[in-house]
């Protein structure tokens, strides 16, 4: 019975170049199947739209009994680092296998893969310790747990020593002998032998041959695998190509899919790897624990003590001592967020295949962070009180500060993921910092008074999540009520530029913050669905 129909598939890069051209292949079930060729043939862009991890511009691919068990292994080693061994196979198999699965299921899954792969000794070490052919090793022991029906993988012998490599191929020999159709790319002669079919893809991306190793060899009339190579770049490509007929018009039908654990099921068990992850990597944690202690400390030397004191307040002090604290607020949540998700884009397009879902995978970073976002906020008003940088004011008040604080750290920390996910490594994420900050700092409304902007400025400031908690905090504080006492007999403002800009009710500010934060994280979702 064929497991996958491949018919007539093309793929285009952008700007229109075609890697892939006209392919047209049957891979029966419980195959072993090698896809081989040039650097540049297209054996990966093959590879991917076969398991659907790019769909192909042009044919189709038809699975027999759909694609629900299906696993899929990239050249690199797409696993998280900070975690030991068994955690980070007890983390993937809680979220791969079915609703209702036992945590002693669970364990018996992550041992039973672990010694298939003679990972046995090495359960407790650290990902980012294993030697290369381990990391390799795991990679692979994570979408074994699931016994996939479908199982892709790309140059999994690569950088392995020989006598790795073999034990591998014989790994995945024996997964094929037990009804696995598997699919893989390489470059390794020695894994061809092993293969019961091989694709052979000439350097313009056409299908040069596939059948037996054997039949290819003597197609090609070489006098091994690797021979073939040789004899790809001899001829024209059109030599070899279209000697394969398109395969049959079948439309399998398609399996029903195990029951995944549901949504909430998924989003706790993000969290706690999210937790696990953040815990466990001691430079991270310090960077976001320290970063806010600098940043107090700046607060404490740069401000005198006394500002909003209603017998000699200073307004100029008042305003920058609000417009600072929102800022830390959102530059706290801005920071934490904004290497979260383009740092494991690889992982999360890798466990989408699986069925992932994007909203538990995103409110997971928001679970994890806005507690740590929580205790800073809480600690900078804290401390700015303890240091007479604020006023004496009721519980109630602080209160007010905390919440509003809390909302622009969280809308920031909301449009971090968002260029987290928009992003593709953290190198630009680190760039989009400033450009992100500078309109924050400028379009608030403290450096100057929103009623005096120019018109396009006045506009720009509603989309400026800061200037919502910049004037729900002075709200809180009373600073218009502030201002208006000590000045002149008629009692004008202090500050009559500022007009209205403190009176409206603290509840709006909250509502537009809550807007920000919700409207980012539903962006970050639709981003990433088109991603990955």
């Amino acid at each position: 019975m064929a497991a996958i129909e491949v018919r007539r598939v093309g793929q285009r890069v952008d700007g229109g170049r075609r890697t892939l051209r006209d392919v047209s292949l049957t891979i029966e079930s419980g195959q072993l199947v090698a896809i081989i060729g040039g650097s540049g043939a297209g054996k990966t862009t093959l590879l991917d739209a076969i398991a659907g991890v790019r769909p192909p511009a042009e044919g189709e691919v038809h699975y027999n009994g759909g694609r629900a068990a299906l696993g899929y292994v990239p050249q690199d080693d797409i696993v998280h680092l900070e975690l030991p061994l068994r955690r980070t196979l007890r983390y993937a198999a809680a979220l791969r296998l079915p609703a209702g699965t036992t945590p002693e299921q669970i364990d018996r899954a992550v041992e039973a893969v672990m010694e298939a792969l003679a990972l046995s000794p090495r359960a407790g070490q650290r990902v980012g310790a294993l030697s290369g052919g381990e990391r390799k090793r795991a990679s692979i022991a994570v979408e074994l747990l699931t016994r996939p029906g479908l199982f892709f993988l790309d140059e999994p012998t690569s950088g392995l020593d020989p006598a790795t490599a073999a034990d591998l191929m014989r790994l995945l020999r024996s997964l094929a002998e037990s009804g696995t159709t598997v699919v893989l790319t390489t470059h390794h002669p020695p894994d061809v032998v092993m293969c019961d079919r091989v694709a052979v893809l000439t350097p313009e991306g056409a299908l040069a041959f596939y059948g037996t190793p054997d039949e290819a060899r003597e197609t090609f009339d070489a006098d091994g695998i690797e021979d073939i190579y040789i004899r790809l770049v001899e001829a024209e490509s059109h030599d070899w190509s279209g000697r394969f007929a398109e395969s049959p018009d079948t439309r399998p039908a398609r399996g029903e899919a195990a029951k995944r654990p549901g949504p909430f099921k998924e989003w706790a068990l993000l969290t706690r790897r999210n937790l696990d992850l953040l815990t466990r990597n001691r430079l991270t944690l310090a960077i976001l624990v320290g970063s806010p202690l600098m940043v107090l400390a700046m607060f404490a030397v740069l401000f005198r003590p006394g500002a909003f004191s209603p017998s000699s307040p200073s307004p100029g002090a008042t305003v920058m001592i609000l417009f600072w604290i929102a800022f830390g607020g959102f530059f706290f949540g801005l920071t934490y967020g904004l290497l979260q998700i383009c740092t494991e884009l690889p992982v999360l397009r890798r466990e989408r295949l699986t069925g992932l879902r994007l909203g538990p995978y995103v409110l997971a970073k928001v679970a994890v962070l806005l507690p740590l976002l929580t205790l800073v906020d809480a600690a900078m008003l804290g401390v700015l009180r303890g240091l007479d940088r604020l006023p004496p004011m009721s519980w109630s008040t602080y209160w007010q500060l905390l919440a509003t604080l809390l909302l622009c750290s969280l809308a920031a920390l909301t449009l971090g993921l968002l260029i987290s996910a928009a992003v593709t490594d953290p190198a630009q994420a680190t760039m989009a910092l400033p450009m992100l900050c500078f309109p924050q700092v400028l379009f608030v409304g403290a450096i100057l008074p929103v009623p005096v902007m120019a018109a396009p400025g006045r506009w720009l400031s509603y989309a400026m999540s800061n200037r919502w908690a910049f004037e729900g905090l002075g709200h809180s504080l009373a600073v218009d009520r502030l201002w208006a006492t000590g000045a002149s007999p008629l009692g004008p403002p202090l500050l009559a530029s500022y007009e209205d800009t403190f009176s409206r009710g603290v509840g709006v500010d909250w509502a537009v913050l809550s807007g920000f934060a919700v409207m980012f994280l539903l962006l970050t979702v639709l981003i990433l669905r088109r991603r990955v």
